[in-house]
């Protein structure tokens, strides 16, 4: 039997808030987070803390659509928000001082989306 569409009712009703978000706050960046997501999870991005060290500066707000992975070393404090961590990468965040939270937390705190930086 084929499958027609997602079956994680978090990961469906996290698109249906992203895409509602989106329109209410005309924030852009959160339909193209739903558009992502809602695409097979074999194009999930997977980001390693390595990447995010090299690409993310002191402080910033960095988005993975997808799973942060624990390979690589964190430098600096960043708040890192994603679908999925790793239990090596969550040690290695706060290790540094920064912030693991969900898609769903960031875009609560921060609705308009800005000053994100989306990692794949």
């Amino acid at each position: 039997m084929k499958r027609t569409g997602k079956t994680n009712p978090r990961l469906t009703d996290l698109i249906r808030m992203l895409r509602n978000v989106s329109h209410e706050s005309e924030a852009q960046i959160w339909r193209e987070i739903a558009k992502r997501l809602d695409t097979s999870s074999r194009n999930y991005a997977e980001v390693n803390i390595g990447k995010i060290n090299r690409y993310a500066q002191e402080g910033e707000i960095i988005l993975v659509p997808g799973k942060v992975l624990g390979s690589g070393v964190l430098e600096h404090s960043v708040k890192v928000a994603a679908l999925n961590f790793s239990d090596s990468a969550r040690e290695k965040i706060a290790q540094a001082s920064g912030d693991c939270m969900t898609i769903e937390e960031l875009v609560s705190v921060n609705p308009k989306g800005s000053r994100v930086r989306i990692l794949r």
